[in-house]
């Protein structure tokens, strides 16, 4: 038996290179976001989502994984191979890293969207690179 596995929208859209807000667009169409971007009974029922509400008032949307994958596949789009993806982070970082003036976000902060299932290989790989940053789990920083 598989373990399905909980994404943020975010998260989801990254595996298809795709912003949380198309990503809830296809959603949307497929009828399971209502109008303030929370899942519906249609797709609790399908097993699309759990909503998790905190004793702080905070909702906590989460898509499955593969259910969502489906139904996006189905709407034309492709996920992305997790190399792909852990390249392009890797290439990211690395330029990010070697700054330029027109770039006023740190290392750093766009280390901070990263999705947590990639960074021991982002890091492998600036490493690999001779790039000393490597992405921190925590809010500590490193510099490369």
């Amino acid at each position: 038996m598989t373990t399905s596995q909980w994404l943020t929208l975010s998260d989801l859209g990254h595996r298809f290179g795709l912003s949380a807000r198309h990503c809830g667009r296809v959603l949307d169409h497929e009828g399971w976001r209502d109008h303030s971007g929370h899942p519906t009974q249609a797709a609790m029922t399908a097993g699309a989502a759990q909503q998790h509400n905190s004793h702080h008032h905070i909702s906590s949307n989460r898509w499955n994984a593969d259910i969502c994958a489906a139904v996006l596949s189905s709407h034309g789009q492709r996920p992305i191979k997790r190399s792909e993806r852990v390249s392009q982070w890797v290439t990211l970082l690395e330029a990010m890293e070697e700054g330029s003036a027109s770039i006023s976000m740190s290392t750093e902060q766009m280390a901070e969207d990263l999705p947590n299932d990639l960074i021991d290989d982002v890091n492998h790989q600036l490493s690999h690179r001779g790039c000393r940053f490597q992405v921190q789990r925590l809010e500590e920083s490193s510099s490369c």
